[in-house]
C-alpha cells in the first residue's frame, strides 16, 4: 500500500509565522512593553501609544485579513479552474476592481466613502463577466481562461493609466494607493473588512464537497449528480468578492493569491480543505512578514512605500523558484486559426494589404483638423507645416508597429502560444525599466539614451528568460511562465518608481503611455529602418519559423539547430522590443494583434504571414497615433494606450474563435 504524502504546510506556516513575529516584535515590542507594563493612558495624550494602537495594529490586522482572503481566493481559483495560474491578477478580477474604482473617483467621488466595495465588486464582475464571455465557445477551458484573464487585465490596466495620466491631479493620490497601500490611520477599514471576508469564508466552507467532487473532474462530477458549471461559476463568484473586497480596501496587491496555493500544493497538500485553509495560512503569514520587512527597511518613510509593489518584488523569485518543480502536459495544434474572410492568394493579399496601409499613410499625413477644430485635407500650402509635425509621427507609428508585430509573430511561433507576445513575456516591461532606470539616474536623458537602456533591459530579461529555461531545452509552457514572473517583477519595480511622488514619476508614466508627439525625423525614420532591416534577416530563415512551429523532434529531424535557432530569434525578438518600446510604451498590444489578423485573413506560412502582419501592426499604430492626435484637438492622447484600447476588443474577439495551443497542469 502506497504512503499518503506527508502535508509540510504546517511547518511551513510556523516557519513564516514566527519570522513575522520576530520582525513585528522588533518594530512594536517596545509598544507593547509600554502598554503591558503601563496599562493604556487614556487621560493623557500619547503620541507613540496613539500610533501604535490606531496606525501599527490596524496595518498588521489588515495585512493579516487581505492574506487571508487573497490565499483563500487564489486556492478557489485553482482548484474550480484546475489550473495552477488561476489567480485574482491572472484573471483580470483585481484590474477590473481598480479601474472601477479609478472611474467612480474621477466622475462620482463622493461614491467612495460609503459604496467603495460595491463598486469594486461590479468592477471585479465585469472583468470575470468579460474573460468568461469570451471563454464560452471553449467550454471554458481553464488554461484559455486564465491567458484571457492576463490580457484583460493588462487592458483595463491600460484604461486606469490613461485615466490618471489624463487627471494627475485629482488621481495621484489614488494611483499610489492601487499600487498596494497597507497604510492605516484607524480601525475603520478592518471593521468593514472583516465581516466581509467572514461571510464569504462560511459560505466557501459549505461548498468544500462540491469542490471535492470539481477536482475529480467535469465527467466523474456530472455521474455523481453534481453540476460542474454551477459549482465552478459558485467558486469563482466567491473568489471574486474575496478579492474585489481587498482591492477595495487596500488597492491592487498580486502574487499572494497566486503563490500561496502553489507553495501548498508543493508541500504535500491534496484534500480541499487542507488546501483551503493552508493557502490561507499561509497567505497571511506571507504578507505579514512582506509588510513587516517593509515598514523595517523603509523606516521612516513606511507609509509612502506601496506593499503590493514590494509584494510583486518577493513574489516574482518565488515563483521563478518553483516553476521548475512545476509539471506541464503540452498539446500542440495546428495553427488553425479562422478565416474571417474567404482566403486570398498570398499576392493577391499582399498588394490588398499594401494598398492599404499606404492609404492609412496618406490620410494620416493629410487629414487633420484646423485652428476652428473643424477637419481639413492639407493636400497644398501647408508642407512645411505637415513635413515639420506629422510625416515624423506617422514613420514613427509605422515604424513602432512593424517592430511589435514581428517580435509578436516571432514569439508566438516560437512558444507555439498564440497568446505570447512582449508584454507576455516580459520583454516590453525590461525595456521599460531600463528607461525608467535612465530617467532617474541620467540629467537630460534623451532618445539615443533611453534607447540604449531599453535594449539593455530587454537584453536582460531575454538572458534571464534563457537562465531560467534552460534546463527545461527552452520548452515553451515554462518560457511563459518565466517571461509571465519577470514582466511581473519589473511591472512591480516601475511601479514603486512611479509610485513615490518624484516628479520624474510623471515623465516615466507618460513615456509608459507611449506617445509619438516631438519625435525627430532622425529618430522616425531609424526606428523605420530598424524594423525593415531586422526583418529581412527574418524573411530569409522564414524556412526556421515553419519547422520549428512543428515540433522539437520533427526540426530536429529536418536538420535544424532548434537551440541556436530559438537564442537568435529570442535575440532579434528583444531587439525589435526594445526599438518600440521607446517609441510608444509598454502597453501597445500591437504586438499580440497584428499576428492574430493575419491569422485571421487565412495566412499560415511563416514568410508571408510575417509581412502581412507587418504591414497590419504598421497600419494599426498609424491609426492608433492618428486618433491620438484629433480625437481631443488641441490636446494630445498617447498612441500607445490608444492602440490597446481601441485593438484590444478587436483582438479579443479574435481569440475567442480561436483554440489555444498549450494546455497545462500544475501538482
Amino acid at each position: 500500500m502506497s504512503e499518503t504524502p506527508r502535508n509540510y504546510s504546517p511547518a511551513l506556516f510556523c516557519i513564516i509565522l514566527g519570522v513575522a513575529l520576530f520582525l513585528s516584535w522588533i518594530l512594536m515590542g517596545q509598544d507593547v512593553r509600554n502598554i503591558i507594563d503601563h496599562g493604556i493612558d487614556r487621560d493623557q495624550y500619547d503620541v507613540q501609544q496613539m500610533l501604535f494602537l490606531f496606525s501599527g495594529l490596524p496595518r498588521l490586522s489588515i495585512a493579516i485579513l487581505c492574506g487571508l482572503a487573497l490565499g483563500f481566493s487564489g486556492a478557489i481559483l485553482q482548484l474550480a479552474l484546475r489550473n495552477p495560474l488561476a489567480s485574482p491578477t491572472t484573471m483580470g478580477v483585481s484590474a477590473g476592481a481598480y479601474l472601477a474604482l479609478v472611474i467612480a473617483g474621477l466622475f462620482f467621488p463622493a461614491t467612495l466613502v460609503y459604496g467603495r466595495e460595491v463598486i469594486a465588486l461590479v468592477g471585479a464582475g465585469v472583468a470575470a463577466a468579460l474573460v468568461f464571455g469570451l471563454m464560452a465557445r471553449r467550454d471554458f477551458s481553464p488554461i484559455s481562461l486564465v491567458l484571457t484573464g492576463l490580457i484583460v487585465s493588462l487592458y483595463f490596466g491600460a484604461l486606469a493609466s490613461l485615466l490618471v495620466l489624463l487627471n494627475d491631479r485629482y488621481l495621484a493620490s489614488l494611483f499610489i494607493w492601487g499600487a498596494g497601500s497597507l497604510s492605516q490611520q484607524s480601525w475603520d477599514v478592518v471593521n468593514s473588512l472583516w465581516p466581509q471576508l467572514a461571510v464569504l469564508f462560511c459560505l466557501s466552507m459549505i461548498m468544500v464537497r462540491p469542490f471535492s467532487l470539481l477536482v475529480l473532474g467535469d465527467s466523474s462530477a456530472s455521474s455523481l449528480g453534481v453540476s460542474p458549471g454551477m459549482i465552478r461559476f459558485f467558486a469563482v463568484s466567491i473568489a471574486i468578492a474575496l478579492a474585489a473586497f481587498v482591492t477595495s480596501a487596500v488597492g491592487v496587491i498580486g502574487f499572494i493569491g497566486l503563490v500561496a496555493p502553489m507553495i501548498v500544493r508543493l508541500c504535500g497538500a491534496r484534500k480541499v480543505l487542507s488546501q483551503l485553509i493552508w493557502s490561507a495560512l499561509i497567505g497571511a503569514a506571507l504578507l505579514w512578514m512582506t509588510d513587516a520587512v517593509i515598514q523595517i527597511l523603509a523606516g521612516s518613510l513606511r507609509e509612502f512605500v506601496p506593499t503590493g509593489a514590494v509584494t510583486a518584488l518577493l513574489g516574482s523569485p518565488l515563483l521563478l523558484f518553483l516553476i521548475p518543480r512545476m509539471k506541464f502536459e503540452t498539446v500542440v495544434q495546428t495553427d488553425s486559426a479562422p478565416v474571417v474572410w474567404r482566403q486570398v492568394a498570398g499576392l493577391r493579399l499582399l498588394m490588398i494589404m499594401s494598398l492599404i496601409s499606404i492609404g492609412i499613410v496618406i490620410l494620416a499625413v493629410t487629414l487633420g483638423r484646423d485652428a476652428d477644430l473643424g477637419w481639413a485635407f492639407d493636400l497644398s500650402g501647408n508642407w512645411d507645416l505637415v513635413y515639420q509635425w506629422r510625416v515624423p509621427r506617422v514613420i514613427a507609428a509605422f515604424g513602432a508597429g512593424i517592430m511589435l508585430a514581428l517580435a509578436g509573430m516571432i514569439l508566438q511561433r516560437l512558444t507555439g502560444n498564440i497568446m505570447a507576445s512582449p508584454e507576455v513575456l516580459g520583454i516590453n516591461a525590461g525595456a521599460m525599466m531600463g528607461i525608467g532606470i535612465c530617467i532617474y539616474l541620467v540629467v537630460g536623458v534623451g532618445p539615443e539614451t533611453m534607447a540604449i537602456g531599453a535594449l539593455l533591459g530587454a537584453s536582460i530579461v531575454l538572458a534571464a528568460l534563457f537562465a531560467f529555461g534552460k534546463k527545461s531545452g527552452f520548452q515553451p509552457e515554462r518560457m511563459i511562465l518565466i517571461g509571465v514572473a519577470l514582466g511581473a517583477l519589473i511591472d512591480a519595480l516601475i511601479g514603486a518608481l512611479a509610485a513615490t511622488g518624484d516628479l520624474r514619476s510623471v515623465h516615466l508614466l507618460r513615456i509608459m503611455a507611449g506617445s509619438t508627439y516631438g519625435v525627430s525625423l532622425a529618430s522616425a525614420c531609424g526606428a523605420l529602418f530598424l524594423g525593415c532591416a531586422l526583418m529581412m534577416p527574418l524573411l530569409l530563415g522564414a524556412r526556421a519559423l515553419d519547422v520549428l512551429n512543428l515540433g522539437e523532434k520533427v526540426s530536429l529531424a529536418l536538420g535544424v539547430n532548434v537551440r541556436k535557432s530559438r537564442f537568435v530569434l529570442f535575440a532579434v525578438a528583444s531587439c525589435l522590443t526594445a526599438g518600440a518600446t521607446v517609441l510608444v510604451g509598454p502597453l501597445s498590444f500591437v504586438g499580440l494583434m497584428a499576428p492574430h489578423i493575419a491569422r485571421s485573413l487565412g495566412v499560415h506560412q511563416a514568410r508571408l504571414q510575417m509581412v502581412i502582419s507587418a504591414l497590419a501592426g504598421g497600419s494599426l499604430m498609424v491609426v492608433a497615433d492618428w486618433i491620438g492626435r484629433v480625437i481631443d484637438y488641441p490636446y494630445e492622447m498617447p498612441a500607445g494606450l490608444l492602440s490597446a484600447l481601441v485593438g484590444t476588443p478587436l483582438l479579443l474577439v479574435l481569440m475567442s474563435r480561436q483554440n489555444t495551443f498549450a494546455k497545462s497542469s500544475g501538482t
